[in-house]
């Protein structure tokens, strides 16, 4: 007997964002799925059935790039007047000495309830350590395992403040490598000079290979075209064998470059096998501050980068802090921005911007393993209603249902608008086209659980 069968979901089809016809079931024993197989024939017995009626089969969102410790802070102890990235780090400052224990814990945990009901169930969270007392690192290292039963926590040892340019911040990263961190990380364009810059990343790296952990880095998050922190990173990761266990965040000083080095930088990104991450959201308010007009759009060479075979994924970046007062934990929504923001709009390239808040994302945390929906993985997916990726990504589809770890931990009814419209019938507007590319009319109803459903 099964404890959990999904039934009648909808596969997606091409990388183009094309619909599929095929639905599937989806078998679950205790956290695993067992079997994924084409709806037909008498359904197992199941101790909880879902009835997907043709909703999209997704595996679950994944969240690349956030700020756990210092998110639901905005305005504390006051606003980011100016918008810089620059006055954001000087307000988080005059915030670090007010954490405490409880509070990081209480703050990052309503966001990660958040991301869950928003269908994120692998997050990676950079956490400041230039705090000599290490306050929020302790916190969350805490909260990694109260949610360990819903959702994967990466925690990255991020030098908000710089490695060199901070008083005993090498000293603070090892600690932080010896405390339990997963990723090790480091913001070379912060640094006082280029020598610490890359002095910094030597650190890092050696921090990281001693302590077999992965790496990110805050890279070139600066409207400086002479900032070139991203090929020594890159290097690092290619003669040091570490290669796709590095990312490289931000790199919005890219948006800067001129043609002929952005074209040897992206050969040496491709060779290096490096994840880059960028975080539209975010990096639209606070780039091109210092700028006229013309004012640059402050992200990195999204387009470019995948046609140059580099791995390339969205993140959220900050959930009401001093970079961004906005923010509800939506990957969907970083993906609707992120596409208009990098002119990534026709059908195959909205369809990209879906892999990069999922597979992609994925790839970049380093954890393809054991992320997809087939025999044998985690029971982690999501249902969402919605034709496919190109269709989630255009009206904002939240999912339907969560499962993580074969247990159902969110539901949300589809939304929609009701309409009087004159000489019409009161109607529902969910803003679904009626008909897809094929002429086949396609609907997806809401998924719901069979009568006799147990609770779980």
């Amino acid at each position: 007997m099964l404890d959990l069968l999904v039934r009648s979901a909808r596969v997606a089809g091409a990388a183009d964002g094309g619909s599929g016809a095929e639905t599937v079931d989806v078998h679950v024993r205790g956290e695993t799925i067992v079997a994924v197989v084409p709806s037909s024939g008498e359904p197992p017995d199941a101790a909880e059935v879902v009835d997907a009626r043709g909703c999209l089969l997704s595996p679950p969102f994944v969240e690349p790039h956030v700020h756990l410790d210092t998110v639901l802070t905005a305005g504390e102890p006051r606003w980011n007047d100016s918008g810089t990235l620059w006055e954001g780090i000087a307000c988080w400052a005059e915030r670090k000495p007010m954490l405490d224990h409880e509070d990081v814990v209480a703050r990052a945990g309503e966001v990660l309830r958040w991301y869950v009901a928003n269908g994120v169930l692998h997050v990676r969270s950079h956490v400041d350590v230039t705090d000599p007392g290490l306050v929020a690192l302790g916190a969350l290292v805490e909260l990694r395992e109260r949610v360990r039963d819903v959702l994967d926590l990466q925690l990255v040892a991020f030098p908000q403040e710089g490695i060199c340019s901070f008083p005993r911040g090498a000293e603070l990263l090892e600690e932080a490598a010896r405390r339990g961190v997963d990723v090790v990380g480091a913001i070379p364009h912060y640094e006082d000079t280029r020598e610490d810059g890359v002095r910094s990343l030597e650190i890092a790296v050696d921090v990281a290979r001693r302590h077999d952990l992965l790496v990110d880095v805050h890279c070139d998050e600066i409207d400086d075209e002479q900032s070139r922190f991203v090929e020594v990173l890159a290097t690092h990761a290619m003669r040091t064998g570490l290669r796709d266990r590095v990312t490289a965040s931000h790199t919005t000083a890219m948006g800067s470059y001129n043609p002929a080095y952005s074209y040897k930088l992206r050969r040496t990104l491709s060779r290096s096998g490096v994840n880059v991450v960028c975080n539209p959201l975010v990096n639209l308010h606070l780039q091109g501050r210092f700028d006229g007009y013309p004012k640059r759009r402050g992200l990195t060479q999204v387009k470019e980068l995948l046609d140059a075979g580099v791995n390339v994924a969205f993140g959220h970046d900050d959930v009401m802090d001093p970079w961004n007062p906005l923010g509800t934990a939506d990957p969907v929504l970083v993906a609707h921005v992120g596409a208009h923001a990098t002119q990534m709009m026709s059908p195959a390239e909205v369809a990209q911007c879906f892999q990069m808040v999922t597979d992609r994302a994925a790839r970049a945390l380093g954890i393809t393993g054991s992320y997809g929906v087939r025999a044998g993985s985690p029971a982690n997916f999501l249902l969402l209603a919605a034709q496919d990726a190109f269709d989630v990504v255009r009206r904002l589809v939240r999912p339907s249902v969560v499962v993580s770890r074969g247990r159902i931990v969110a539901e949300r009814d589809p939304a929609a608008a009701r309409l009087r419209w004159p000489g019409r019938d009161v109607e529902d507007v969910d803003f679904v086209r009626d008909r897809d590319a094929a002429g086949a009319t396609w609907r997806a109803g809401p998924s719901v659980r069979s009568e006799g459903d147990r609770e779980r």
